[in-house]
């Protein structure tokens, strides 16, 4: 039989594609194969999954992962980096320890280190509380005003890092309470309103004038101990100012007689079993530096 030429330019018809039995809405699923260049690519990142399943820790034992043919891995590569910074830095961190906080500043290379190792643990320890850019929130102090509970030279900053505030397991923590006039039965409702105008009184905050007048005398008999006869606060025991512009948990007068009523009681860890003496002193400095210091 003879055989017809094939027309140049004209596409050969293709064999028909076998549908999967799939059909949605009218549309029909074919069961195309695969392009060889996807299955072979396929079949080589199984190959490489393996081979390195082969060279690098990858299965979960009881205790460990296998540990791979060559011998290590990305962790102990890491540690190894670590080391070597931390032994580079050894000269620094010593000097850092040696020196007087007040006399760090004076030493160009001795502030630089630890103006950015105190930001780097800065970002790791205290942003969760302080927040990232050290602005604070309700119930945890600002750190870029001149504002300190318990002072702002690099001593009282030292101190208060090193120790933490009412931090229980530490002896040596800085400590004080304020006392719980409404849960403990000190003050009735009406007193307690009272004194917290009158408080808002001493900084120009918003207040009901009438509320405040006969919360001087509550005032008197019960806070002036500890925030003074003016509201200038007392920071050797952590009684913050009330003449100020600064509300640690808020200005509205029922958040004031809410704290009145229950009694703040913010904690701060101690750092000196989590932190180096270095590493405490370079947060000094760094956290002196975000608000001016004292």
């Amino acid at each position: 039989m003879p055989v017809t030429p094939k027309r140049r330019g004209r596409a050969q018809p293709k064999a028909p594609v076998p549908s999967t039995g799939h059909e949605w809405d009218g549309i029909t699923e074919y069961d195309n194969p695969m392009p060889r260049w996807w299955l072979w690519t396929f079949y080589a990142t199984i190959v490489w999954a393996v081979g390195y399943m082969i060279a690098y820790p990858a299965i979960p034992l009881v205790t460990q992962a296998t540990q791979g043919v060559i011998g290590g891995n990305a962790r102990s590569q890491v540690a190894a980096q670590i080391d070597s910074f931390a032994a580079a830095n050894a000269p620094v961190r010593e000097a850092l320890v040696r020196t007087p906080l007040d006399r760090i500043p004076a030493d160009p290379d001795l502030m630089g280190y630890a103006t950015n190792a105190g930001a780097a643990l800065y970002r790791t320890w205290c942003a969760q509380c302080h927040g990232a850019g050290a602005a604070g929130a309700r119930g945890y102090p600002n750190l870029l005003d001149d504002v300190w509970l318990w002072g702002g030279t690099m001593e009282d900053i030292h101190l208060t890092l090193l120790h933490g505030i009412r931090d229980p397991a530490d002896p040596d923590t800085r400590y004080s309470q304020m006392p719980r006039f409404g849960v403990d039965g000190l003050l009735d409702a009406d007193r307690i309103e009272e004194v917290a105008h009158f408080s808002l009184s001493l900084s120009g905050a918003p207040h009901d004038p009438a509320l405040a007048a006969p919360g001087a005398q509550v005032y008197a008999e019960n806070c002036v101990a500890c925030h003074g006869p003016a509201g200038e606060g007392d920071r050797s025991q952590g009684a913050p100012a009330l003449n100020d512009q600064v509300w640690l948990y808020g200005s509205e007068p029922q958040t004031v007689a809410r704290i009145i009523h229950d009694g703040p009681y913010g904690v701060m860890p101690a750092w000196s079993d989590r932190l180096t003496e270095a590493e405490i002193r370079a947060l000094t400095v760094y956290v002196h530096g975000l608000g001016g210091g004292e």
